[in-house]
């Protein structure tokens, strides 16, 4: 008769209690396949979220771009030239899917920058495409008051409105045509403004997740304003009749283009 004693009892008791090493290794991995899964939805989560967060701000900064080509071309304004020197004239300018313009308005102190500028509110707007380090387009805005030069922090370090730009356009109404069907991106009357501007902006993709390019945004400013004649101007001097001696805009002497006549244009992207 084999006795066992006390001790030998709690020994027993202690192996049946113990895992063996199959068992450890099959909870190690029920663990990982659990802790890779929760890693595969947390990252899902992550790169929805920064997805939706890039294409939030990409449409945040659109809608900015836009919105500061519309206000400055709806704060533009024009007078014929009186003088030599005509500093409202209207210069478009760029080549195929990118377009420049330069024009005078008159600008709130809303408008990007304006605090730079103080009371000079009647300023020379420029926006061009230009080159990025990435080899890439950036729109770009520059401004001056209108009886000065670019300063060199405008020609060096201008507002970039939108960034990896595939494409701007400016189209101006055909001012023979009466009921604005037809569109062109050249504007040769530079001593007047056009009726109505069509602008087209068209960013890049919106992050490395993506390989298509952002929808175009068209947008379709009628400017509220005309070009004052130099006879209301100065109406003491020559009265209603106009200034005695004022050459008229696109005679020798005025800047501007007469009818069928190409006047001064921006340069293409790059090449300022």
């Amino acid at each position: 008769m084999k006795i066992f004693h006390k001790s030998d009892n709690s020994l027993v008791l202690r192996m049946k209690r113990a895992f063996t090493i199959l068992e450890v290794m099959v909870a190690m991995a029920l663990l990982s396949l659990v802790v890779v899964a929760i890693y595969s939805s947390w990252n899902s989560i992550l790169k929805g979220s920064r997805v939706a967060l890039d294409a939030a701000a990409a449409a945040q900064r659109t809608r900015i771009t836009v919105r500061t080509v519309h206000d400055a071309f709806l704060c533009s304004c024009m007078f014929n030239a009186t003088g030599a020197t005509n500093y409202y004239t209207f210069i478009p300018g760029g080549e195929g899917d990118y377009s420049a313009v330069s024009f005078v308005a008159r600008l709130p102190k809303s408008f990007p920058r304006s605090g730079k500028f103080g009371d000079f509110s009647i300023r020379r707007v420029e926006f061009t495409v230009e080159l990025d380090g990435n080899r890439g387009k950036q729109l770009v805005m520059r401004q001056r008051p209108v009886i000065m030069d670019f300063d060199k922090i405008e020609l060096e370090s201008p507002l970039i409105l939108a960034k990896n730009v595939k494409r701007f356009t400016i189209e101006y109404s055909d001012p023979m045509d009466q009921k604005l069907a037809d569109w062109s991106s050249d504007w040769e009357q530079t001593n007047k403004l056009p009726r109505e501007v069509r602008v087209t902006i068209q960013l890049g993709t919106l992050d490395q997740y993506s390989n298509k390019e952002q929808d175009p945004i068209v947008d379709v400013v009628a400017l509220p304003c005309v070009s004052v004649q130099a006879g209301f101007q100065v109406p003491a001097l020559g009265g209603p009749g106009g200034v005695p001696g004022a050459a008229q805009p696109g005679q020798p002497g005025q800047p501007g283009a007469p009818p069928g006549q190409r006047g001064p244009r921006l340069p293409p992207p790059g090449g300022r």
